[in-house]
């Protein structure tokens, strides 16, 4: 048995690789990151391929590895290059990524030394940094002290905790459910409805509350409809509001909405995960009046904090409510109550196991402060109020409501043909050409394309190019259709 361990041993320990090693893996891995980033402002938005990543599968995982160089090289042509790049200040579509270098150096730290983020017995240090980033952000909302939350995965897994806590601080029992009445705009989150199903509430009453020109919930439909609907003898429990919609970019008004929540003792959960940080600077702040009135919220690092991917966050007013509905003790962790000075995260989310996310957002924010991100929200709030303005001097298009944030919606209007027609063959000529990157959305029964300011390392000169982009496409279309 002990020759078989050694044996085992020699071959385990390619795991655990020396200074030379790691020093030449991890130069090889700096290199390619440097030539992509000193290369991004030159490469498409997005790609179209007919691969799309195939390649990969011819070259399966086996019992020996490989070569550093070729996995590159696998990375490059599978991943890297086809499909949306996030990283591009040119995507202009649905709501862009962050992926700010500085957070990288944090994801890279976490995982070197894989600080278990999940219990404050196991890591104080960790637990305390992340109960930090959600003071400040709650700070940013107006919670108060007895507030709770989580750094999530994103906004799906946010909105699932949040609409759970409110699930059960309402004591939704099963027999009721389909009595129970959820407010909402068409223009919520399919996340929400995901969220709702996940926790046995698909079969709740869902009511589409009348919206304004400007896709916001109106609130006096709302108190109407609450008003009406507690006279057919139905349960209102919960509103969803929106601080940015991923359709349209509209806020909802949350001041009033907060108030009609209140008065009928609904739970008032806010989706913010696109435009909550937008209070950072003070346009955005005035347009978000009124998420303190929330019971719950959910934002998003990683879309207007610019943080990468995997970077969410859910704050609950009451945090005794919060963890009523997901804290959970196993005899195993008996070792684990001993000296607990802060709530752990474990207690507040469905995790148990949990990567230390917190780092990705603190090491930016301690190193840069906070004027960099205020100034870019204040930026990119401004460069969709210019599109909107520059997009109307040009002749044949159509706009929708003036940017509440950093979303606008418009159409071109042929000479001749179908609207709808020409704007998909638009849309699909801007993908082909690939500098840039837009979508589309459905807005009353048209198409409808959309411009998302949401990148870093979008800037005028970008928007600029854009306009002239859809001129080009639109004059190509023009000629030869």
């Amino acid at each position: 048995m002990i020759n078989r361990i050694k044996q085992l041993e020699n071959v385990a320990l390619n795991l655990e690789p020396n200074s030379d090693e790691r020093a030449q893996a991890l130069n090889k891995t700096l290199q390619y990151a440097d030539t992509f980033l000193e290369e991004l402002p030159t490469l498409p938005a997005y790609v179209m391929s007919n691969e799309n990543g195939r390649s990969l599968y011819q070259s399966p995982i086996t019992e020996g590895g490989i070569d550093m160089d070729t996995i590159l090289t696998l990375l490059k042509s599978n991943v890297d290059k086809p499909g949306i790049n996030p990283a591009s200040g040119n995507h202009l579509g649905y709501i862009p990524g962050g992926g700010i270098f500085h957070s990288a150096l944090g994801d890279y730290l976490a995982d070197i030394t894989n600080r278990y983020a999940g219990i404050f017995f196991a890591s104080p240090g960790a637990v305390r940094m992340e109960n930090m980033m959600l003071r400040w952000m709650a700070d940013m909302v107006g919670y108060p002290e007895t507030m709770g939350g989580n750094l999530t995965s994103g906004g799906s897994v946010s909105n699932l905790i949040g609409i759970v806590a409110a699930r059960d601080a309402h004591n939704i029992q099963p027999e009721e459910i389909r009595k129970s009445v959820v407010y909402v705009t068409e223009h919520m989150h399919h996340s929400v409805g995901k969220a709702l199903r996940i926790a046995g509430l698909k079969a709740c009453v869902k009511r589409a509350v009348r919206v304004d020109q400007n896709y916001r919930m109106d609130p006096d439909a709302l108190a109407q409809t609450i008003a009406r609907d507690k006279k057919l003898g139905l349960n209102p429990w919960l509103i969803v509001a929106s601080a940015g919609t991923t359709n349209t970019g509209s806020v909802d008004p949350m001041t009033p909405i907060g108030d009609i929540a209140n008065a009928n003792q609904l739970w008032l959960h806010v989706d913010g995960a696109y435009g909550a940080f937008f209070a950072l600077c003070d346009e955005g702040k005035k347009i978000l009046t009124g998420m303190d009135k929330s019971d719950s919220v959910i934002m998003d690092p990683h879309k207007t904090l610019f943080l990468p991917y995997g970077l969410g966050a859910v704050l609950v007013k009451d945090r005794q409510k919060l963890y009523e509905s997901h804290y959970y003790q196993a005899d195993y962790m008996q070792d684990s109550l001993e000296a607990v000075e802060e709530p752990s995260p474990a207690d507040f989310s469905p995790e148990l196991t949990k990567h230390f996310r917190g780092l990705r957002m603190w090491l930016p924010l301690k190193l840069l402060g906070v004027a960099p991100f205020r100034a870019a929200l204040e930026e990119k709030m401004l460069l969709a109020r210019y599109f909107y303005h520059k997009i109307q001097e040009i002749e044949g298009f159509e706009v929708g409501p003036y940017p509440d944030l950093s979303v606008v919606t418009y159409r071109y209007i042929p000479k001749r043909g179908n609207a709808d027609d020409f704007n998909k063959r638009l849309v699909e000529e801007i993908h082909k050409d690939g500098r840039i990157f837009i979508s589309s959305t459905l807005l009353d029964g048209e198409f409808v394309l959309r411009l998302a300011v949401a990148g870093f390392r979008t800037h005028l000169d970008t928007i600029d190019m854009a306009l002239d982009i859809l001129v080009q496409k639109v004059r190509y279309l023009e000629q030869n259709v």
